[in-house]
């Protein structure tokens, strides 16, 4: 398989930018795993239909991280905890 092409939202690059080392750290790995296993994260249905959320931790704290598979390609829409996480995705989109 092709290697995949991910793709940064303005939300995702913006909350990115706050994250501290260790927490970029986690991201990273789960992006690593999402670019390996791109249908690993749950299908959404109804308003959020084609979004996928894939869960891991960081700091101990279930986030969520959103995306979309299109083609050859991630985009990485938002991550963050459960708290108006779906919200947000519905605002962005």
């Amino acid at each position: 398989m092709a290697k995949q092409k991910v793709f940064l939202s303005p939300t995702f690059s913006r909350k990115l930018k706050k994250l501290t080392k260790q927490e970029k750290v986690s991201l990273d790995e789960a992006v690593r795993f999402l670019i390996e296993n791109p249908e690993s994260g749950q299908q959404k249905k109804g308003d959020l239909l084609g979004v996928r959320v894939y869960k891991f931790k960081i700091n101990k704290q279930l986030t969520s991280l959103s995306y979309e598979l299109v083609s050859d390609s991630i985009h990485l829409l938002t991550f963050g905890s459960h708290e108006n996480f779906y919200r947000d995705i519905k605002r962005d989109r």
